[in-house]
């Protein structure tokens, strides 16, 4: 996938694992939305997921399909245990019903997705800690068994 809204941010990353298909990007602006919407169309995204305080109207993004999901969360912290439950939930809904789509997910920066050392002490050991609490399960569109957990 090519750069979202300027070359001043870093470049969207596309992430296929199983029959699950992201796209992790940055923030956009107001003034950069209609060039993110039309890149986030191009990889078939019908989800974004924004984990950080809005700063742009979403508007715009949902009246060309995107559903927009608020789950904010601090900066450089791990999820609290109810947006990780929302998360399985989502992906559980979206792949079951929707084959073949894509969610997008940003911050406020989107650094992480390319920088090396961009996770910090509490995420590395939120993730060192992290336990299943459930396995999704579904079929993609060739009948493949997809799994989460």
């Amino acid at each position: 996938m090519g750069r979202l809204a300027n070359m001043n941010r870093p470049a969207a990353v596309e992430i296929a694992y199983e029959c699950m298909r992201f796209v992790i990007t940055h923030n956009p602006t107001n003034a950069t939305l209609n060039k993110f919407t039309e890149e986030l169309k191009k990889c078939d995204v019908n989800t974004l997921v924004r984990v950080c305080d809005a700063t742009y109207d979403k508007t715009p993004v949902e009246k060309e399909g995107i559903q927009v999901l608020d789950w904010p969360f601090d900066d450089g912290a791990p999820p609290p245990t109810q947006i990780v439950d929302d998360w399985l939930k989502l992906l559980n809904t979206k792949f079951r019903e929707e084959p073949g789509c894509c969610i997008a997910v940003h911050c406020v920066a989107g650094l992480g997705r390319k920088r090396r050392g961009a996770f910090n002490s509490k995420q590395l050991l939120y993730l060192e800690k992290y336990r299943p609490k459930m396995r999704l399960r579904f079929k993609d569109t060739n009948s493949h068994n997809c799994c989460v957990q």
